[in-house]
């Protein structure tokens, strides 16, 4: 168990080990969480996730489960590697 002193570290997820339900489902909760879109066009949902998965199989971003919160997001590999390093 965490406490303050022995935080949980982050868990990278497989996008291979979840089911494509339960990926679609967090890169929706992703896209709807991100807000509207301010660039010089309009981007479909569904362009940006395939944006999303396709980032996912270049290893750009990851999924990440914290353990803390008991919850699932999409990170940037560098920002992953540098919560580890806090850990």
């Amino acid at each position: 168990m965490a406490d303050e002193k022995n935080p949980e570290i982050p868990v990278e997820i497989s996008e291979h080990m979840i089911s494509t339900q339960a990926l679609d489902g967090i890169i929706e909760n992703f896209v709807l969480r991100e807000g509207t879109d301010y660039g010089l066009s309009e981007v479909s949902y569904e362009t940006k996730a395939r944006q999303i998965k396709d980032q996912l199989k270049a290893k750009k971003i990851r999924i990440v489960f914290d353990q803390a919160s008991e919850t699932v997001s999409l990170m940037t590999d560098q920002d992953f590697k540098r919560l580890q390093l806090n850990f």
